[in-house]
């Protein structure tokens, strides 16, 4: 018990260490847990450290991709949700399926299901490892289109690795394996709603914020568990949750919740991103050891796996120069809709000034009302087409889409699922952890010096468009402020209270619509979050 406590102990001081050394080494953490991790496998009285792959796919990833989900801007999200879906489902499939071919004909007796079992456990890029990106100067659209994708290509990479388990004793159909993700996916998406939204039902009647913070924690396994048991994808029923308890906790939640919810939480990601890192090093001698047992050849699984790696990245490079090719045509369609989008608005400006919504109306919605939810997806539409005009993905952007696509915790956690009774078995989780050590250590430790290289020339424009929208921001809370009155005997705390509850409607009604960037506004609305507190604070000190 104490050399647990005391491995521990150490371990946590490790994770502290890098997470603080990493940035002023310009070094990204997790790169610095992984080398540390593989250099302690090695040193003789470090015992083998063996981990239940249960524990990485059931205990850690769900609250891991629940907090990524809970930050990640679900406008971002929704407009880039068909890239993100292309890049999750197809990409993953193409890729194991192709890497399947190339393991049945490089490792002797494995059959062409267990190959695509191993590619399935190889396709998926790791929510986890693309936290190494958000350090480096990439653009906003870039960052959501990997965070998507790292969220909800897990689904896909599991149920494509159960599938090719289950051919291995029966006969394959495309058919039912379609029918079982569709049905894993919808069951997921219902789960991870309801316990989205009833999650914020409760929290928003606990007055406490460390209650309701302990409350948060439950939530990622009140998704990921059911939607389990039910035959969906917990994983993506906890992204769900997340992006749901994202978009209206500002809305429900209280200043002081929220503030508390972020903090704890930030707290809980560098402690359990640090340990999976970490691990993944440890874990390495003991594998290497059983290969060593059954004779399988660590230099020829070195070599599968290097071969793996870059087959995967080719894969990839090539499915997203077509998905360039295809968002360009898009970009260049949507263009031509802005004149459609300007008469719409002014014809429907002119209704509703001249009071003349009656023909809007609906059996359960007034005219007018009718109108303004019209005006509203007008503003928004003209919204993503500024947006998709001010952000287009070129070769370079494509590139980094390419490189930064890194596996880790994911691929560790699912190859060790496989049967022990598959063939060359220590032979296959050998290959994914060095695809996956090689994938972070290789692409980890350059996407950053590429990205800045690169994307050198836009991030001037980028930092005076950022400007540009805070200052746009900040007007706008301004003319807030102006045009909340004063009630007559109102204390002063009590209209800066007013004040600050308007514009952070103001701040959140623009958010729905896309008018300014999601990380401009997310920065507004702390500013007002940490504004209502202090003034919580001085009133209640009175």
């Amino acid at each position: 018990m104490t050399e647990l406590l005391i491995g521990g102990v150490i371990m946590f001081v490790v994770i502290a260490a890098a997470s603080a050394g990493g940035p002023r080494l310009g070094v990204a953490a997790p790169l610095i847990l992984v080398t540390v991790g593989l250099l302690a496998s090695v040193v003789p009285f470090v015992p083998d450290v063996e981990i239940e792959p249960e524990w990485i796919l059931e205990g850690l990833l769900p609250p891991l991709l629940y907090s990524s989900a809970v930050s990640m801007p679900a406008m971002n999200f929704r407009r880039n949700f068909g890239a993100i879906s292309g890049l999750s489902v197809v990409l993953v499939v193409v890729t194991a399926v192709v890497l399947g071919v190339f393991f049945s004909w490089a490792i002797p007796g494995l059959s062409l299901a267990w190959g695509i079992a191993l590619g399935a456990v190889i396709s998926p890029t790791d929510a986890v490892a693309t936290s190494i990106i958000r350090r480096t100067p990439v653009p906003p659209r870039v960052l959501a289109i990997l965070d998507g994708e790292s969220l909800l290509n897990d689904a896909t990479a599991l149920v494509l690795l159960r599938t090719a388990v289950a051919a291995t004793a029966a006969a394959f159909s495309f058919g039912a394996a379609l029918g079982t993700f569709a049905l894993s996916v919808v069951i997921a998406v219902v789960v991870g709603t309801a316990v989205g939204r009833l999650n914020l039902m409760v929290r928003s009647r606990v007055s406490d914020a460390a209650i309701n913070t302990v409350l948060s924690f439950t939530v990622p396994f009140l998704a990921s568990v059911p939607a389990e048991l039910l035959g969906g994808s917990g994983l993506v029923a906890a992204v769900v949750a997340g992006i749901v308890t994202g978009y209206r906790g500002p809305r429900e939640l209280s200043a002081r919740h929220r503030l508390s919810d972020h903090q704890v939480w930030r707290t809980v990601e560098v402690l359990l991103e640090g340990l999976i890192f970490l691990t993944m090093g440890l874990q390495l001698s003991g594998i290497m050891a059983e290969v060593r047992h059954e004779h399988a050849g660590i230099g020829a699984a070195m070599f599968i796996a290097v071969a793996a790696l870059a087959i995967g990245l080719v894969i990839r490079a090539g499915y997203v120069s077509l998905l360039l090719a295809v968002l360009a045509r898009q970009a260049h369609r949507q263009a031509a809709l802005r004149p459609h989008y300007q008469r719409k608005e002014k014809l429907l400006a002119d209704k509703l000034s001249s009071g003349r919504t009656d023909a809007l109306g609906g059996r359960w919605v007034s005219g007018e009302r009718r109108a303004q939810r019209l005006a509203t997806r007008l503003r928004r539409g003209m919204s993503d087409l500024d947006y998709f005009m001010a952000q287009p993905l070129g070769v370079k952007e494509g590139f980094v889409v390419v490189w930064a696509g890194m596996r880790g915790a994911i691929t560790v956690a699912a190859v060790q699922t496989l049967p022990a009774d598959a063939p060359s078995h220590a032979l296959l989780v050998l290959v994914a952890f060095a695809v996956a050590t090689l994938s972070l250590l290789v692409q980890g430790a350059t996407v950053g010096p590429i990205t800045r290289v690169l994307l050198a020339d836009k991030a001037a424009a980028t930092e005076e468009d950022e400007r540009a929208e805070r200052a746009a921001v900040l007007n706008m809370l301004r003319d807030v402020s102006a045009a909340t009155p004063r009630r007559e005997g109102e204390q002063g705390s009590d209209h800066r209270m007013a004040v600050l509850k308007a514009q952070r409607a103001a701040v959140l009604d623009a958010r729905d619509e896309g008018t300014f960037d999601a990380e401009v506004l997310q920065n507004a609305l702390s500013n007002i979050d940490a504004a209502q507190i202090a003034l919580e604070m001085r009133v209640k000190a009175l």
